[in-house]
């Protein structure tokens, strides 16, 4: 059917292809990451048509996003025309809502081929049921799915990593422990001192360059062979290093620069693997203002239940629009801290409304290293002067005819000034006010006496009168609060008020 490294390069070409230069990093000085959603189409047939041949499926990147940055608390606007959060697998989720809402559009008012189809209750659709989607991150989301136990070596100090349940192990170059999320850790007066890994010459690597899969140089190392992404808790680490040379041992975790939200446990801040805890709300940094933005794993957890559509587009849909498995490029991985973060929090969250359900998200981890990640700059880089810094612009594309592109810096399109802020030209095509417009205007094409219940049976003005509508929604969003995400940070009601 499809392969994570299948869909890993389908991401890694798009990129390469159909993005900008504007917006990417500079060469050899900036790193990035990259998202995106992938639709997958299967064959309409009957099932004796072909009994023994491999399902053949359509793949498409349908929304893609890079970026790493997010703005603190007092840049928030009221007006919604500012992208608060700017890491990538949010940037790819927002160009996935655009991409819907065109897709609605088609279908409401166009009368041509959707991915929707009308659904049982008047103005209501739902996804053709031969699709699927597949989100992909070229990197662990930062927060809870990045705390992830770290080896030392003498020898060879890179990460293990695991390919299946099999007790044979090999080492494996999965990256550099500066990754985006522990970053902060080298710059943590009050952290531990760790010794920083380094790469060693001849340690493999598999780089994606020219829509082509190219391996490094294979040695063998002190563990046997058939190994993949450090796919091991603190525990199985331990056992592990038990096996390998005695100068193997866990000496630490990949710390995430999320912080704990207030009404959460704090972290222990304890030396080693005993830094951070687990499986609590995080919010993303920010430098010197806090932010308000939960962290990419507590996001992606919520989207897990509540789908990625968001409550606007809840008033034409008869289900939430869920992804059916997450891919991650190479990076320092553990399938066990992944299960917990997406899916195991919220695994015993009950009495959710109608058609709303937590997930059997499959999750699964590509061998392919993103070219522009930190990890594969930074090793082609070497010994270069300078320092190597986040790219700070982010890039939004969604498979949209018109403007499919949008590159931003700061949360406004790049190359906007202080005194064009508030002017129309200086809104994100995927901010909250460019989204709410898009939804306006498809209500607008649609006859009143055909839009569903939600939207027909009362007067709604703002933004946030259209979001409380959507009942089911609000209704599964509180009842994941109550069991699961109680700490939740939330944006007053203010900031929602635009019309």
């Amino acid at each position: 059917m499809w392969t994570p490294d299948e869909i890993a390069q389908l991401c890694y070409k798009h990129y390469e292809i159909r993005l900008p230069k504007q917006g990417k990093p500079e060469p050899n000085r900036e790193w990035t990451l990259l998202a995106a959603v992938v639709k997958i189409q299967f064959p309409i047939y009957e099932a004796s048509d072909t009994p023994d041949k491999p399902v053949q499926v359509t793949k498409e990147v349908v929304s893609m996003g890079t970026g790493t940055k997010c703005i603190g608390q007092s840049k928030m606007r009221k007006s919604g025309d500012i992208l608060n959060d700017s890491h990538a697998e949010v940037i790819a989720r927002r160009s996935f809502q655009r991409y819907l809402l065109y897709q609605l559009q088609l279908a409401a008012t166009l009368n041509k081929e959707s991915i929707f189809v009308p659904g049982t209750q008047r103005g209501l659709w739902k996804l053709r049921p031969n699709l699927l989607f597949v989100f992909f991150s070229s990197h662990t989301p930062c927060g809870d799915a990045s705390i992830i136990p770290m080896l030392e070596f003498e020898e060879q100090p890179c990460c293990p990593v695991i390919r299946d349940q099999d007790s044979s192990l090999s080492l494996e170059d999965s990256g550099n422990v500066k990754t985006p999320e522990n970053e902060r850790k080298y710059k943590d007066p009050d952290g531990p001192v760790t010794k920083k890994m380094r790469f060693e010459p001849g340690t493999p690597a598999r780089f994606f360059t020219n829509g082509t899969a190219q391996h490094g140089k294979q040695d063998s190392g002190p563990f046997a062979s058939g190994v993949r992404s450090s796919n091991l808790t603190v525990e199985r680490l331990a056992t592990v290093a038990c096996g390998a040379p005695r100068s193997a041992t866990v000496v630490d975790i990949y710390r995430t620069g999320a912080k704990c939200v207030p009404g959460e446990a704090e972290d222990l801040r304890k030396p080693g693997a005993a830094y951070h805890q687990v499986g609590l709300l995080r919010v993303k940094p920010g430098r010197g203002d806090r932010t308000c933005s939960m962290s990419c794993s507590d996001k992606m957890a919520r989207w897990n239940v509540l789908g990625c559509q968001g409550a606007l587009l809840m008033h034409f849909l008869e289900e939430p629009i869920y992804l059916s498995a997450v891919v991650i490029g190479k990076c320092p991985y553990s399938q066990e801290v992944m299960q917990r973060a997406l899916i195991g929090r919220c695994q015993n969250v009950l009495a959710l409304p109608k058609g709303y359900g937590v997930q059997g998200l499959k999750i699964q981890q590509s061998d392919l290293l993103f070219e522009q990640s930190r990890c594969a700059v930074q090793t082609k880089r070497a010994d270069s002067p300078g320092r190597l810094v986040p790219c700070g612009s982010a890039i939004s594309w969604a498979a949209v005819p018109e403007q499919p592109l949008d590159v931003t810096a700061n949360g406004f399109p790049q190359g906007t000034t202080k005194k064009g802020i508030g002017s129309l030209q200086a809104r994100s095509r995927i901010s909250k006010v460019e989204l709410f417009r898009s939804f306006q205007k498809l209500l607008s094409s649609i006859s009143e006496d055909k839009w569903p219940d939600s939207l027909r049976l009362q007067k709604l003005d703002t933004y946030q009168e259209h979001k409380e509508a959507a009942s089911a929604y609000q209704e599964a969003w509180s009842a994941l609060r109550k069991q699961a995400f109680a700490s939740w940070i939330r944006n007053p009601p203010d900031y929602h008020q635009f019309k």
